[in-house]
């Protein structure tokens, strides 16, 4: 944990810097934070017509989180432990939908015996898929590329 700043304080900072932004900006929404783990906190903004807030993929979303994290990380120099963003539960739906549809492809690449490349993927939405694709037999998965450019290829296990 961040010296003489715990995970708690460091939530209540970006939870009170991303409700001052969401009012700035006109944005009705509760911003809530809740501890995930003893090293996680998420700060999350819930109401009704948030699309705005998470953009094409997620993009203005990745903004706020790291926006937020380095607000924290202005209060607290040392070091600040995982601070994550969501909006109207945004990253559990596109992970739920990145499972599905890397499901669908793992059985494709066994079906085919042909390895698939995927589309350049942020690194949340890799973790997803990767971790998707491990729990079926009979495929495997590897991230290529560079970022912002980095994908996944899922390939016949072997």
């Amino acid at each position: 944990m961040a010296e003489g700043m715990t995970l708690e304080e460091q939530g209540e900072v970006g939870r009170a810097f991303l409700a001052g932004l969401l009012s700035e900006y006109g944005v009705s929404a509760s911003v809530e934070m809740r501890l995930l783990d003893e090293e996680t906190v998420e700060i999350a903004a819930v109401g009704e017509e948030l699309g705005l807030l998470v953009g094409p993929r997620g993009s203005t979303l990745s903004a706020l989180q790291d926006l937020t994290r380095a607000v924290v990380q202005r209060q607290c120099p040392s070091r600040t432990d995982r601070i994550l963003v969501d909006v109207a539960g945004y990253r559990e739906k596109r992970s739920a939908a990145l499972k599905r549809f890397s499901t669908q492809i793992a059985e494709e690449v066994i079906a085919s015996g042909q390895e698939k490349a995927l589309e350049a993927m942020s690194p949340a939405d890799r973790k997803a898929v990767h971790d998707a694709v491990n729990e079926i037999d009979g495929v495997s998965t590897r991230s290529e590329g560079e970022d912002p450019n980095r994908y996944i290829v899922i390939a016949p296990a072997g």
